[in-house]
């Protein structure tokens, strides 16, 4: 990577540019959240280059896609005509347009997260869906690297996030990490209910990858971890957000 990569890296995440395991896994859990809803009006919130937006498409719904960074719009535009380049913290559609938005590892990189949440709770229809991946705080890697000494350390950093939140937020300050206490409060007092709320680990499709069946033996073995207490260091929270008819 450029030095110039690794700031948007920083900053943005990275987008999913290849379709494996774990994104098919994803999608399959998008799936049994929006129930009938995949038929209807579907926002990604924060699409990247449009890969989750392509995957929806099939199954019948209208699939729009909204990314800040304008280079990844413009790739996207490859799988999708109906995209906007705007930020998550003012939605460029009117109120009660969706009936399922989808944030997928996006809302760390916000600038206003509370608000981006408002905003998605604007922008769905009464009894539509918001199906949420976040960082999980209890995963014992922060996976977007860290700052320290001015310079940016792209990769998988142990133990960070189990820092007091004040010397975490000095590592990495360019992206959040949540709690479900985090993630209670940017829900509290909004028109919604939980639907679902769990936490997930990753699939590891890399050290599969380059490690073959011991690679899947430990994709296994975590998984099963997301059935016991021990889920709590999972990958992510994976959360079903539902808004409140009247």
């Amino acid at each position: 990577m450029t030095e110039r990569d690794l700031q948007k890296a920083a900053m943005r995440g990275e987008p999913s540019y290849v379709w494996r395991a774990g994104q098919e896994r994803r999608l399959q859990m998008i799936l049994r959240a929006a129930e009938d809803r995949i038929r209807g009006r579907i926002l990604e919130d924060g699409c990247g280059v449009g890969m989750y937006v392509a995957h929806l498409q099939p199954f019948g719904g209208q699939v729009f896609g909204l990314e800040y960074d304008f280079e990844r719009v413009r790739e996207a535009h490859q799988r999708s005509a109906l995209l906007a380049c705007a930020a998550g913290e003012g939605l460029p559609y009117p109120a009660e347009t969706f009936d399922l938005i989808l944030s997928h590892e996006v809302l760390e990189h916000v600038r206003d997260d509370a608000q981006a949440v408002r905003e998605i709770v604007r922008a769905l229809k009464p009894g539509g869906r918001l199906a949420l991946f976040v960082p999980n705080r209890g995963y014992p890697f922060e996976t977007h690297g860290v700052y320290w000494r001015g310079k940016y350390h792209f990769g998988n950093i142990p133990l960070v996030n189990y820092l007091p939140r004040q010397w975490r937020d000095r590592l990495a300050p360019h992206v959040r990490v949540y709690s479900k206490r985090d993630l209670e409060k940017l829900f509290a007092g909004l028109s919604v209910k939980i639907i679902e709320r769990t936490v997930i680990f990753g699939a590891y499709d890399n050290i599969i990858a380059r490690f073959g069946g011991l690679g899947k033996a430990l994709r296994w073995l975590l998984q099963m971890l997301e059935k016991t207490p021990l889920k709590v260091l999972g990958l992510s929270h994976f959360w079903v957000v539902e808004k409140l008819t009247d």
